[in-house]
């Protein structure tokens, strides 16, 4: 079972491929490049971790989505839920945040602690340990900060795709952060 995180997919969303620039003619053909992106990298058991804008459509439709998309799905809400909220109970679970432990041999005690929300943060529960922070909300309108432990997990940060633990961790590793308990 592997971990994902994605954000800003904004299923049936028409105005996003405007605000962003995405490659699509309609809403309808951005959803299926979703859809079939998301598919083809998590698999039934996986869990994945949105970060909010899930979808902006009817519930019905939210639905329907929902029915396609691989993996266990836990929501952290951004500002446009109302179709998700619809779907509640679809979802392994909907918070406003969350800090996820993930557990990994080459981590602080073998494990990588990441806080969740929609929106970036400056400073985060133990950032100044070395946690993680993962958001979404920007569209990769933020400048990466390289000394900062966190990412924006957004789809138009990522080719549209969600992002591995694996390959969030190659991203910290790059990051230029040190500790402010290490000794000069």
């Amino acid at each position: 079972m592997n971990t994902w995180f994605t954000a800003d997919t904004h299923f049936g969303h028409t105005n996003i491929i405007k605000y962003t620039k995405r490659p699509f003619l309609n809403a309808k053909a951005m959803d299926e490049a979703l859809i079939a992106n998301w598919n083809a990298k998590v698999q039934p058991g996986d869990n994945v971790y949105h970060l909010g804008d899930f979808a902006l459509n009817s519930a019905s439709e939210c639905n329907d989505i929902l029915d396609r998309l691989n993996g266990n799905i836990h929501l952290i809400r951004g500002n446009h839920e109302a179709s998700a909220e619809a779907c509640a109970k679809r979802f392994v679970w909907v918070r406003d945040y969350y800090e996820l432990m993930v557990e990994d041999e080459e981590a602080h005690q073998g494990q990588q602690s990441i806080v969740l929300f929609h929106y970036a943060m400056r400073v985060w529960n133990a950032s100044h340990h070395g946690n993680w922070s993962l958001y979404g909300h920007s569209h990769g309108t933020l400048p990466d900060e390289p000394a900062s432990r966190s990412i924006d997990v957004g789809v138009d940060v990522h080719n549209l795709s969600p992002l591995s633990y694996q390959e969030v961790k190659v991203i910290m590793a790059k990051k230029q952060w040190v500790s402010p308990f290490a000794r000069e």
